[in-house]
């Protein structure tokens, strides 16, 4: 077995369970990409399993802190195993759920979605790579699901040394391969094709806070909706199911707008009540507010624009600016939903730039509620860096 020594002062992190080992922290040792390494203090004393990426700034990822626990496949069953029990009690309602969530569920670099009876997986680190096929094998024991595609094609792949890779790892010899499924949330229905969608599929971390957007555009009385960022308009759904009387989807894909359409549609509401726009969010806003339209409730959920703290300040400028015109478009009372899933902007930085939004905006509004990714997708007290989706809901003064 080969090993890892850290540098002196540098074993704090393991200590604490923190599974994430940085290049500068290491005073010797490396290994094959994905290889198991034994993780040593400088004092020679043991700290952890990991899985080894030469590529990668992040050069260890931690499988296991007990000296005695041997990564096999074996690990691996149990981990997953553990993962899919914890899913089973949340008492999700949907047959789309995120059944491993990477660091959280002790399985660094792994992401896998379930939509019905089609598993979704991202294998994003070195370690995952290595040892996929054992993982493919107990996410269907796990599952009993028959059908498992590969969706390794995130940009992270880049950074730990890996291609793109696309595909099915397993399906019945007489499956006719569709990629597309209709899943069911929260009593809708919404298609979603593991091939081509974003993600894996969907934006599953959302579930919830969908469901919460309609219970409030519906106590509100919200009529008139905009829902920027859209994708295939799972908040313009759920924003018709609370009663709104029209909703506009904007986004820059096309065929993302024509899902949307179509949700519309499959969920039973009249179509001439949303319209779905191909066009950039920015001048959208824009050009509503030079117009003096208003709306009663407005979503802002949009793309990771700083995927480190590298990129908070620039990211810090284009969430202010979308949230300023968002916040002078709302009427007096009007509710706002406003996201941002940039791992380099943590929950407090985002309070302060939406609130610096109404203050360039000149408008304060009262804090209903802080929104976070569903429960299926957890933070571990040891990981805080897993906490990516952070939401404000704002009922404009």
């Amino acid at each position: 077995m080969k090993s890892i020594r850290l540098r002196a002062g540098k074993e704090r992190s393991l200590l604490r369970r923190h599974p994430w080992v940085f290049e500068g922290s290491i005073a010797s040792g490396k290994a094959d990409p994905g290889e198991t390494v034994r993780i040593d203090a400088h004092d020679g004393s043991f700290l952890a399993w990991g899985a080894y990426s030469p590529a990668s700034q992040i050069r260890v990822r931690a499988w296991s802190f007990d000296a005695a626990e041997r990564v096999d496949a074996s690990l691996f069953a149990r981990r997953i195993e553990r993962a899919v029990a914890l899913r089973a009690r949340l008492a999700i309602d949907s047959d789309a759920q995120r059944l491993v969530h990477g660091e959280a569920d002790g399985l660094p670099g792994l992401i896998v979605d379930r939509y019905g009876d089609t598993l979704s997986a991202q294998f994003l680190g070195a370690g995952v790579e290595r040892w996929k096929p054992a993982i493919a094998d107990a996410l269907l024991a796990a599952t009993g699901c028959a059908r498992l595609y590969e969706r390794s094609d995130a940009s992270v792949r880049e950074l730990e040394g890996l291609p793109s890779a696309t595909g099915w790892l397993h399906r019945p010899d007489a499956d006719d391969g569709a990629t597309e499924r209709t899943i069911r949330e929260h009593g809708w229905q919404l298609k979603v094709d593991v091939a081509e969608g974003h993600k894996t599929g969907y934006y599953l971390d959302q579930r919830d806070n969908r469901l919460r957007f309609m219970q409030l555009v519906r106590q509100f009385g919200c009529r008139r909706v905009l829902n920027c960022y859209s994708y295939t308009g799972g908040f313009s759904v759920a924003a018709l199911a609370g009663g709104a009387q029209q909703v506009t989807s904007v986004d820059s894909s096309g065929p993302a707008l024509a899902r949307a359409s179509e949700h519309v549609r499959l969920n039973g509401f009249d179509a001439a009540r949303h319209e779905a726009l191909d066009a950039d969010v920015n001048g959208t806003l824009r050009r509503h507010l030079e117009l003096g339209e208003n709306f009663d409730a407005i979503v802002l959920d949009p793309p990771k624009f700083a995927p480190t703290a590298a990129h908070a300040e620039r990211a810090s400028r284009a969430y202010k600016d979308i949230n300023r015109l968002a916040l002078k478009l709302l009427v007096p009372g009007g509710l706002l939903f406003t996201f941002s899933c940039s791992g380099g902007v943590d929950a407090a930085l985002f309070h302060k730039i939406v609130a610096g939004a109404g203050l360039d905006a000149g408008v304060d509004g009262y804090l209903l509620e802080r929104l976070e990714a569903a429960p299926d997708h957890p933070t571990t007290v040891n990981f805080p860096e897993g906490e990516y989706l952070k939401g404000l809901a704002i009922l404009k003064q």
